[in-house]
């Protein structure tokens, strides 16, 4: 994507609890924090807008592109609050999406709490067709019958959205699409989303699972972005609007309209392109990234300047930390680990007496108790106020003025009467759990991926992360942080960072030993067809790029691995070149091969993208000196069990090459960093705040 370099440029991100809004121009960045307007998500964004172009001076009409990522979708899924939707399927499958895998998440619990779909069994209606695995019809689809469902069941039950999904429609989309004609036909403002568009993939749980939440989140997604994009042509701007989908790149509102599944994890995803530009820049190979706001956290590994990625994750877990407990959603996202821990989860002690916190949040409305919202709920932003690491007249940039006693109150109601804990010691038990949590996340998702975190260095951000980095940091025995500039707002940074882009995963099952070249490449040019005309909508001059892999195994497995391809066309030499490019990808992850063993293609992935083009502002030098005090605040001390007089900062006055020592607290607009006993903190070349460990 090549964008003109002198035209200011708008990420916007939507949050549980805080709307994000960055603002990048020639003179430097411009960002707020407003809180989030659930009923009417637009009210929220065009009033941060308007107060950063209104410090910028920027006229409306002068943007060059604004770049948006939301929660929204994956709300709606979490929270139940989307369309009434049916499920049109083949004769017999109704049940598929009850009948899941057939898998137990935790064999030895009896009471095994298994997530509901999201659509009803009433509303889970069968059409005689079928079609077999090699994409022959062998039923024609049972037209008259799907008339009759339509009387029946679709107009009486007053369905905003269908879902239609067909056995082995990701071969031959015939049925689908002449299903999807007949009901647009009868119920012209009708939602339909196909299986085969939207996951066209073998495995009828996850493709009619993925399908049902991309039809339920359509009407809503649908609705908000038409109403966004009018609000801001009303304003006057003239530039582009694109969305950030989960697997890290971007797309017009067009696509996202029909795909808004692939806008569930926009923003996560954001905060990981945001990490991995920052390590490039820095020079920094392997990382964590830490994204902590109002609502949740965000754990993701990234080495070589990448996240790791993948073909799907699950949505609304009904149990934490298990894994094929909640909803499966097959598109392509950016790995991570997320958990219910921001500044809104609220605390609480449990049956066996502990303090426990999230995954329930009081968002924005009506917020931590010291919002002065109506919240009476104590949360970790409360915790963390009374514990000196926020400052109640700064908190988002002097927009929310905070209540210290109410915070208080509420934590000593709550968790310091029943723990028998006084003073800031209930603040800091909440903090300890919620900072255990987020390690405990971290070490499941490096041992899941195979990493180690020790090396790392830790890069925080997100208007939470930078208060609880040191902690975190020190329980995973990380000794480096680095908390970047506009670190309060690093998801809308890392949209701007973002390459329009759009993958595409298709099924197309292939045994190496009778490898049909021709019918590969067929599949292959419908793929880069379908791919290229999404990235040309939006970047119709651009060059594009693309990323080709083949998910593969041995015959009898039950897994596949992703081997990398050039991207040519096959020719008679096909086989041999997947079969070097799949024993080199087995070999490196499980160190040998299977010599003589049979191989197949289960699908292939095709990623087309055109690269983002921008230009930092250029790093200086400075030589290093002490950092100058704003003054001193009571900042509690883990170490000492009590509140400690520390210096504290404006991150504002902080130059490149200043210098300081912990116990000290940083503060600026968006966030805080706390800088614990034993850490020297120093502002880099590039005025990011870098933490190292100097003593324990």
């Amino acid at each position: 994507m090549t964008t003109n370099g002198n035209a200011p440029r708008l990420g916007v991100d939507i949050g549980g609890t805080f709307t994000d809004v960055a603002l990048e121009t020639p003179k430097g960045w411009f960002t707020t924090k407003v809180l989030t307007t659930p009923r009417a998500p637009e009210q929220a964004v065009m009033q941060a807008i308007r107060i950063v172009l209104n410090d910028a001076d920027v006229e409306p009409g002068s943007l060059g592109l604004v770049i948006h990522g939301t929660t929204l979708a994956t709300n709606a899924l979490i929270e139940r609050k989307g369309a009434r939707t049916a499920l049109l399927t083949t004769d017999g499958f109704r049940d598929t999406l009850q009948i899941a895998t057939e898998g137990r998440f935790d064999v030895y619990d009896v009471n095994l709490d298994l997530p509901v779909p999201l659509v009803p069994r009433h509303l889970r209606l069968e059409v005689k067709e079928r079609m077999t695995a090699q994409g022959v019809p062998l039923i024609g689809l049972d037209e008259a019958e799907l008339g009759g469902l339509i009387d029946k069941h679709l107009v009486p039950n007053r369905i905003e959205s269908v879902a239609i999904g067909f056995l082995h429609a990701y071969v031959n989309p015939a049925h689908e699409r002449r299903a999807r004609d007949i009901l647009l036909a009868r119920l012209p403002g009708l939602s339909v989303s196909l299986s085969s568009e939207v996951s066209p993939e073998m495995r009828e749980y996850e493709r009619f699972s993925t399908t049902c939440a991309n039809a339920y989140v359509q009407p809503l997604m649908g609705s908000y972005l038409r109403r966004l994009e009018s609000e801001l042509q009303r304003m006057g701007m003239k530039c582009p609007l694109f969305l950030m989908q989960s697997g890290g790149g971007l797309t017009t509102i067009d696509t996202a309209t029909r795909y808004p599944v692939r806008l569930v994890e926009s923003g996560p995803a954001g905060g990981a392109i945001f990490a991995g530009h920052l390590a490039k820049q820095m020079g920094l190979d392997h990382v964590l990234s830490f994204d902590m706001g109002g609502t949740t956290a965000k754990i993701c590994v990234i080495d070589d300047h990448a996240a790791q990625t993948a073909r799907g994750f699950e949505v609304a877990r009904v149990y934490r930390f298990k894994k094929g407990s909640g909803m499966p959603i097959r598109i392509p996202v950016i790995e991570m680990v997320e958990i219910g821990a921001g500044g809104g989860s609220i605390a609480a002690i449990d049956a066996l007496g502990r303090v426990g916190v999230g995954p329930e949040s009081a968002g924005s409305e009506p917020g931590p108790a010291c919002y002065g919202r109506g919240g009476r709920e104590p949360t970790v932003t409360d915790a963390d106020l009374v514990l000196g690491r926020i400052d109640p007249q700064r908190f988002s940039g002097g927009r929310v003025t905070l209540d210290p006693p109410a915070a208080s109150e509420a934590l000593s109601r709550v968790v310091g009467g029943p723990m028998q804990l006084d003073g800031p010691l209930a603040a800091f038990a909440v903090s300890e759990m919620v900072d255990t949590n987020m390690a405990n996340a971290a070490r499941i998702h490096a041992i899941e991926s195979g990493k180690e975190l020790e090396s790392r260095t830790l890069i925080a951000f997100g208007g939470a992360a930078p208060l609880h980095a040191a902690r975190v940091a020190d329980k995973l025995g990380i000794g480096r942080i680095v908390v970047p500039s506009a670190a309060g707002v690093g998801s809308c940074v890392g949209f701007l960072r973002a390459p329009i882009a759009f993958e595409v995963v298709r099924s197309h099952y292939l045994r190496l030993n009778a490898f049909d070249h021709r019918a590969a490449n067929r599949v292959l040019e419908e793929m880069r067809r379908e791919a290229s005309d999404a990235v040309r909508r939006a970047a119709p001059d651009a060059k594009l790029q693309q990323r080709l892999v083949a998910y593969m195994r041995y015959v009898g497995q039950g897994t596949e691995i992703v081997a990398s391809l050039d991207g040519r066309p096959f020719g008679l030499d096909g086989t041999e070149v997947l079969r070097a490019a799949f024993e080199d990808a087995y070999r490196r992850q499980y160190n040998r091969i299977v010599p003589g063993s049979a191989i197949e293609i289960i699908s292939f992935g095709l990623t087309v993208w055109a690269e983002a083009s921008f230009a930092d502002a250029p790093a200086g030098d400075a030589p290093g000196h002490a950092a100058a005090a704003a003054g001193t605040v009571k900042l509690f001390d883990p170490e000492q069990a009590a509140s400690i007089e520390v210096n504290l900062y404006r991150r504002e006055d902080l130059k490149p090459g200043a210098r300081l020592s912990g116990p000290a607290l940083i503060t600026e607009a968006q966030t805080s960093t706390v800088v614990a006993a034993g850490m020297q903190a120093e502002i880099n070349r590039f005025g990011h705040i870098e933490l190292t460990r100097t003593a324990r």
